[in-house]
């Protein structure tokens, strides 16, 4: 392909960032993207050498990282799949040198920057650069995506939650101070690339535990979004043996009684237009397989004969919908095109 779209990818050797490839290399409307290596000491020439299941799907360039190659490359637009530290010094760089940033990393998700650096224990991003950021889930703020120069990616639990509540939050039916409970579970993909004694195989497999009681750093993203009152909502994670997938049980009790079938008509009204979010019909609920390596968001639902305690089960691909794929999808809507393409 020689007439679409150059991008560039910083960042690419991590769960999410190979990802994030393997669907770029697929896009119908991109060149093919190149991949800057930010490890000085890289002999790395092409992504298939550190990915071979790559071969084959085109063109996949690898060169050392600078913030000037990337300008002198012609890329219109950078992807960083980069640890929060590195995305605060590289995303102003890259505003600066003219390009659109598609960040994955949590480093300019807040409106706040003090939000950040509580929650995230690094310092405060860079004010003009956060000044720019647009929050990146398409079925809420597709209309400010059009013109963003830097959209900050939303973590992969808080997309689930928020894609969970937030339609019932708007319409004012959910009785927040009778308490909200979000109890979420992760495949261990979702912890990242980087080495832990928590993720190691023996850890993980036969095992399943709860972590971050209290102290999540998605737990700000979820207020931000939804509305919710910190002292409202209780947001526990859990690790799966699973290797991606995310599936969050969002407990809420309802302020009137409703029928299933206006809980129904009030979700699929909400995200009516949307291709990346799909309700289940009243009764059935959405499982990891359904969704593992898509982008789609399933959400469904159970309701019990009073009408006023309601089981929300959101569920998404933690690679996909909740990383590289929804940067993908944001991506697609800064450009002016179909929010599925190169996804579907």
């Amino acid at each position: 392909m020689t007439d679409g779209v150059k991008v560039a990818v910083v960042g690419a050797t991590g769960y999410a960032g190979y990802e994030l490839a393997r669907i770029l290399l697929r896009h119908p409307n991109l060149d093919e993207p190149t991949f800057y290596l930010r490890d000085s000491n890289s002999t790395v020439h092409c992504l298939t050498e550190l990915f071979p299941q790559l071969r084959g799907w085109g063109e996949a360039p690898c060169k050392p990282f600078s913030v000037e190659a990337i300008r002198k490359s012609g890329a219109q637009a950078a992807f960083l799949a980069t640890p929060h530290e590195a995305s605060l010094d590289l995303v102003p760089d890259l505003l600066d040198a003219g390009l659109r940033v598609v960040d994955l990393s949590g480093a300019f998700r807040f409106a706040n920057p003090a939000t950040f650096s509580q929650w995230y224990k690094l310092p405060a991003p860079s004010s003009a650069a956060l000044a720019e950021a647009v929050y990146g889930l398409p079925e809420l703020y597709a209309d400010r995506l059009a013109s963003a120069r830097l959209v900050a990616n939303p973590g992969c639990y808080p997309t689930s939650v928020i894609l969970g509540l937030r339609p019932l939050v708007e319409a004012g039916w959910i009785d927040a101070g009778r308490g909200v409970v979000c109890d979420c579970k992760s495949g261990a993909s979702g912890a990242g690339k980087e080495p832990k004694r928590e993720t190691h195989f023996v850890e993980v497999n036969g095992n399943f535990r709860a972590y971050g009681l209290f102290t999540h750093r998605h737990t700000p993203e979820v207020t931000e979004h939804t509305g919710l009152a910190p002292e409202d909502f209780m947001f526990t994670t859990h690790l799966l043996p699973v290797e991606r997938g995310i599936l969050s049980t969002l407990y809420v009790w309802l302020e009137q009684a409703r029928s299933r079938d206006e809980i129904e008509s009030a979700f699929r009204a909400f995200y009516a237009g949307r291709p990346m979010v799909r309700i289940s019909r009243a009764g059935s609920l959405p499982e990891l397989q359904h969704v593992a390596r898509t982008n789609f968001c399933d959400i469904g639902f159970a309701l019990d004969e009073s009408g006023k305690r309601l089981v929300i089960v959101s569920c998404l691909d933690n690679l996909g919908k909740g990383a590289a794929g929804q940067a993908v999808q944001n991506f697609n809507c800064m450009m002016g095109w179909a929010e599925e393409t190169g996804l579907i």
